[in-house]
């Protein structure tokens, strides 16, 4: 029986890849779908490795095999996405690379799920096998995956490089720029900067983690980096937040390294680190606060007053910051009034229900109730046994004067969903405590908590898989969202519809014609993307895209890139998601003659995603003009 048994799963080894591919080929050949042909193929194969394999497990065990092999699925998905959506290989070929990968995923899962290893070579393989999926899983979609608004616009910041930018510091525009240099004008390139940046991170987590707790607590808090909503996208897509929380990360390993070390040297990597933040995003001077009070409250690092290093790490940073300063100088401070001035002068407004709303996104519920948890045993002191006092001190300050800044400023102001992301980096470690094994009798819980971290985990994980496999080939039976500025999938076709359109009316008419995504900055920013000069059906010279700050809008830098006074008399198109915006009394003023509001849709695999309009509008007259 032994013997038959060994046979039968050497034969399910063997057969399981090739009936995979030979499978997919056939639903291929019969005009089947990428996402079909990958999900009945897989499912076969699988099916037929357990009936020959005839594992021997719990009901529990069966349903962790299930979700390893959706995992494998969702990321062999991407593989073929990529290969054949951006490489153009044909699928029969791409199919053999998607079936090793999922074989690296489902071989070791399995085996790790049938294991009856003790808990913390399991916990270790847990860790290790999830940190790498999200790590692959991120590299593949990066590239398929179509760019949100927000990444367009900033990669027109690299199109325009400068010292600064009226809403942001210009890393996140600098990265873009080596990104496509390497990687071409595409969207592995603009992302490119976000999964460099997701790696550095999680290296200075990894370190500061180890230097407070230990080795257990330093591999869950790499775990929590991949698996936490916020860093799992901060290390995905390229917003200013993908530098600067690596900044951040960085700042807070070299200010442990000086602080509760005692390590002169580190207080030069900790200027550097700021200075990188600051040009990052401005919200990284928080870190300032927290460094001054732990030097006033913790008797231990008070000798540091009387030492230069930390004088010349405030001077570092300041000359690293140096070039946004003087293109603030220049543009009469425009940047820091943006984010200072015009941010206090809204209308008052009482949002903090809305920043523990977005802590509970951002952390899940599992986290956000560990962090109440951790931060509950620092200010009691329950956690001594594991923890010094000064450790206690430095990650406490760490996590509420940047929270508490926010928690006040949430009181009358608006406050969005992503701002208090980083600041939850020094949270990271202490979250960990909660997941990691305790040798000492802990409460129910405690180790409730630590029961929920795996699960939580692991369907995070899944949940980013099915999201991305969303975003590039749909989901069986779930329509694609009108809302593409929140879920990009389908600014590739609207793109090449709208250029379309403004070649027909640019052959009819002649002349310069002005693209006017009538919306804040996405319609704009995805056509100039997609509709690049030099790309096949792109934007042709003279075309050019803009916001609606031509006709009063909040322009941001398109206000500055395309002033309103230099397009007098130009022909414009106008499109937008809202009738109305095409419609309204301002548009109608500063045109001489306006076209009729077309009704198009935009189609996504042949299925219906939203309505659009547009129409067009003749000789522009500045609303700067008298």
């Amino acid at each position: 029986m032994v013997v038959a048994s060994a046979l039968y799963r050497r034969i399910a080894t063997a057969l399981a890849p090739l009936i995979d591919v030979v499978a997919f080929c056939a639903l291929i050949g019969a005009g089947q779908s990428l996402r079909a042909g990958n999900l009945y193929a897989f499912a076969l194969a699988v099916i037929l490795q357990c009936a020959l394999d005839r594992p021997k497990l719990a009901w529990r065990q069966y349903f962790e095999l299930l979700i390893v092999a959706l995992m494998a699925l969702l990321l062999r998905a991407g593989v073929l996405a990529l290969l054949t959506q951006r490489c153009g290989w044909p699928p029969q070929i791409a199919i053999l690379f998607a079936v090793a990968l999922g074989l690296i995923v489902t071989r070791p899962g399995f085996k790790h799920v049938a294991s009856a290893a003790g808990s913390e070579p399991r916990w270790r393989e847990f860790a290790y096998g999830l940190i790498a999926f999200a790590f692959v899983l991120r590299l593949i979609y990066a590239g398929s995956v179509e760019l949100m608004p927000e990444e367009t616009y900033y990669w027109n910041y690299s199109r325009h490089l400068d010292l600064g930018y009226l809403d942001h510091p210009p890393m996140v525009a600098w990265l873009i720029k080596l990104g496509t240099i390497l990687f071409g004008q595409t969207e592995f390139g603009v992302r490119f900067g976000a999964l460099c940046c997701g790696a550095v991170t999680s290296v200075f987590v990894y370190r500061l983690a180890y230097n407070l707790y230990g080795a257990s607590c330093a591999l869950a808090a790499l775990l929590l980096t991949q698996a936490l909503p916020f860093f799992f996208l901060a290390g995905l897509l390229m917003t200013p937040d993908a530098p600067l929380t690596a900044a951040w990360a960085a700042t807070l390993y070299c200010l442990e390294r000086a602080l509760i070390a005692g390590r002169a040297r580190a207080w030069l990597f900790a200027g550097i680190s700021l200075g990188l933040g600051m040009i990052s995003k401005y919200s990284i001077a928080l870190l300032i606060p927290v460094t001054l009070a732990f030097m006033l409250w913790d008797r231990q690092s008070r000798h540091w007053w009387r030492r230069p290093e930390p004088y010349f790490a405030a001077v570092l940073a300041a000359a690293i910051f140096s070039p946004v300063i003087v293109w603030n100088a220049q543009h009469e401070w425009a940047s820091f009034a943006f984010q200072t001035s015009r941010r206090l002068a809204e209308a008052p407004k009482f949002t903090l229900h809305r920043l523990i709303a977005s802590m509970l996104v951002l952390l899940t519920p599992t986290g956000f109730l560990a962090l109440i948890a951790a931060l509950s045993a620092m200010r009691t002191g329950e956690d001594a046994a594991r923890d010094s006092v000064r450790r206690r001190r430095f990650m406490g300050l760490a996590i509420l004067i940047p929270l508490s800044v926010y928690a006040v400023f949430s009181l009358r102001h608006e406050v969005k969903l992503d701002w208090t992301g980083t600041l939850l980096t020094a949270a990271l470690p202490v979250l960990a405590l909660t997941m990691t094994a305790a040798r000492a009798p802990v409460s129910r819980f405690a180790a409730g908590l630590r029961r929920a971290w795996p699960p939580t985990v692991a369907a995070m994980l899944l949940i980013y898989a099915a999201g991305l496999h969303y975003l590039v080939l749909g989901l069986p039976g779930v329509g694609y969202s009108k809302h593409i500025e929140l879920f990009p999938t389908g600014w590739r076709e609207l793109t090449a519809h709208i250029i379309r359109t403004a070649a027909t009316y640019r052959g009819e008419n002649g002349g310069d014609l002005l693209i006017v995504g009538m919306d804040r900055y996405a319609i704009a920013s995805e056509v100039a993307f997609y509709g690049r000069s030099g790309s096949p059906a792109g934007l042709q010279p003279g075309m050019e895209t803009v916001n609606s700050h031509l006709f009063g809008g909040m322009g941001l830098m398109y206000g500055r890139w395309i002033p309103e006074k230099l397009q007098a008399h130009k022909n414009l198109l106008l499109v937008g998601f809202e009738r109305g915006d095409l419609e309204n009394a301002t548009v109608a003023a500063h045109v001489a003659r306006l076209g009729p509001v077309e009704d198009d849709e935009l189609l996504r695999d042949g299925k219906l995603v939203r309505h659009y309009y547009h129409r067009l509008a003749y000789d522009y007259q500045s609303i700067a003009d008298p």
